[in-house]
């Protein structure tokens, strides 16, 4: 099978994408973090991160698989009708589980520069404005070139392996519905923590906002 020229450069862009995320995050990575409180603080913000990304997506993959069936039965055509053919239904629902699949890479890999760049960020502070904000800011790089290699990549694999436009549909469906309720529901988790910090921290116990002494505070910063 020989690849077009948009092809070739679909995988070499996404591939560059992966490198250039993979230099932006060992320079995050080997910025100095000396002090021991806001490590231990950033540990338990890690700590808290993955416990919540891996209960969302055991919950998000309930959804998923019911969408899968979903999706199999009615698109591109219903299973029933006359146009139907199953292989391009079961095509569609193996794009969209796909889809999720990169999504969620994409999010696990946010979750691993985010925990780990805020500690740098905080701690390069230290030196001023400039360094805090560049450390802050290629550790954000980190997830913006996930994002782009992961959906370059997955969209070109599906359509090299299908060569069919419309099964595109699906692996895209599938990326940006868990996103989406990926974002829902790191907003709410967020919403709640923060609420409860105010009203348990501030109000009741005089403790100042955002101080890591309440373990709301973490819980927040973990949303």
């Amino acid at each position: 099978m020989s690849l077009s020229f948009f092809e070739v450069a679909s995988l070499i862009i996404a591939l560059i994408a992966f490198g250039f995320a993979a230099l932006l995050y060992n320079w995050v990575k080997k910025r100095p973090s000396s002090n021991e409180r806001i490590a231990e603080v950033g540990k338990l913000i890690r700590n808290g991160a993955n416990t919540f990304l891996k209960k969302e997506y055991t919950t998000l993959a309930k959804f998923v698989g019911v969408a899968a069936v979903i999706i199999f039965i009615f698109l591109p055509a219903p299973i029933w009708s006359e146009k139907a053919e199953i292989s391009k239904n079961l095509l569609m629902a193996v794009s969209y589980i796909c889809g999720t699949i990169f999504s969620a890479i994409a999010g696990k890999i946010g979750i691993e520069i985010a925990t780990i760049a805020n500690i740098k960020s905080a701690e390069a502070a230290k030196s001023g404005i400039s360094p805090s904000f560049l450390a802050a800011f290629r550790g954000g790089a980190v997830m913006g070139m996930a994002v782009v290699g992961s959906s370059l990549l997955g969209v070109t694999l599906v359509w090299l392996l299908t060569n069919d436009a419309t099964t595109l549909l699906g692996f895209s469906f599938g990326a940006s519905s868990l996103a989406l309720f990926a974002k829902a529901g790191g907003g709410i988790f967020t919403k709640t923590a923060d609420v409860s910090a105010d009203l348990v921290g501030k109000v009741e116990l005089g403790i100042p906002e955002d101080d890591p002494r309440n373990p709301a505070v973490i819980a927040d910063n973990v949303g």
